[in-house]
């Protein structure tokens, strides 16, 4: 793999050293780094390595990485000082003429914590799966071990297209789109929008964005889930941060946990913000994949197990930035929008 990065690296150096022209450049930089570029495709490749061989390749693809970032962000200051250059010799500008000034926008805080969740899980050997949006009752509810009487089934819960189709509850769905296609060992996380009748308050809004993980294996046990979140919410929110795991029920995962991290105010020394608890609100909730999720994607439960997390990336993104309303990241204010 290392000499696929290698190949990649090279390419993309010699690409970017003779390319004349901004529109070239971005090209190369999709195609070179976009969610469907060439380094990206070989990272999500990540998980087919060993133990060992991961945190190597990851540190090595991150550096390869930023070289080309790099390379790319003096290209394109050269390019534009050219381009400066031939303005300033061929264009008049009319002084009394009035104009229309437009700013340029940036990418908004949910885009970035996104990201920023993406990239951490595929350091840490994940691949990125994505799936619709438009999802079928069996992939979100049925094969989910979901119970036929359970609430969120109801219609007062979910936006039901017909009796066969809705707008998915929770990125769940991706996770059995992902055992019905491929035969274990699986690592995989799978981020974007997710819809439910929510009254729009503080905290809630009917769209929202989650992030949701899954392992599958021969030997996966409780130890590997609770010591993968403790390394990623060290990774994520700082290596003082510690982990608390309460005992939940999730239809889907048994047994099931929420798990609580310090308070990000006091770090877990106890303020008036967490009641001097020292614990922040739950993060996320997680548990061990129910046998008869593992049955219904045609994995035998007897051979393997697994594990499987999920949260909401707008609440992450509201405790990150000191957000204290949801309705913030959807306004599109301007004033807001700029503080980031």
């Amino acid at each position: 793999m290392k000499d696929k990065i290698n190949l990649i690296k090279e390419n993309a150096l010699s690409s970017i050293k003779s390319i004349e022209k901004l529109e070239d450049l971005e090209q190369v930089r999709v195609k070179v780094l976009g969610k469907k570029g060439d380094l990206t495709l070989i990272l999500r490749e990540m998980g087919k390595l060993s133990k060992e061989e991961r945190p190597i390749i990851g540190q090595y693809a991150n550096e390869v990485r930023a070289e080309i970032e790099n390379r790319i962000s003096d290209k394109k200051i050269e390019l534009e000082e050219k381009l400066n250059e031939i303005k300033i010799r061929t264009e008049k500008i009319d002084i009394t003429r009035s104009i229309n000034r437009f700013e340029m926008g940036h990418r908004h805080p949910l885009n970035e914590t996104m990201e920023e969740l993406e990239n951490l899980f595929q350091r840490m050997g994940f691949s990125i799966i994505e799936g619709p949006e438009i999802e079928t009752v069996e992939n979100n509810f049925n094969k989910l071990n979901s119970p036929m009487n359970h609430p969120s089934r109801s219609t007062s819960d979910t936006f039901y297209i017909d009796e066969d189709t809705l707008l998915r509850t929770h990125t769940s769905p991706v996770q059995i789109r992902t055992m019905l296609a491929q035969k274990p060992p699986i690592r995989m996380v799978s981020a974007g929008r997710t819809f439910r009748y929510d009254e729009v308050d503080d905290t809630h809004s009917p769209m929202f964005h989650q992030i949701e993980g899954l392992v599958v294996d021969k030997g996966v046990t409780m130890a590997n889930l609770i010591d993968t979140l403790n390394v990623f919410i060290k990774e994520f929110f700082g290596e003082d941060m510690e982990t608390r795991f309460r005992p939940h029920h999730f239809p889907f995962t048994e047994p099931s946990a929420e798990v609580d991290v310090s308070c990000f105010n006091c770090h877990g020394k106890g303020c008036e913000a967490c009641n001097y608890t020292g614990w922040s609100m739950e993060l996320l909730g997680c548990g061990m994949v129910h046998p008869n999720v593992l049955r219904n994607c045609g994995i035998d439960p007897k051979i393997y197990s697994g594990f499987a997390f999920g949260m909401g990336i707008d609440r992450i993104t509201m405790i990150k930035h000191g957000i204290n309303n949801i309705r913030l990241l959807y306004d599109n204010d301007k004033r807001f929008l700029q503080q980031f």
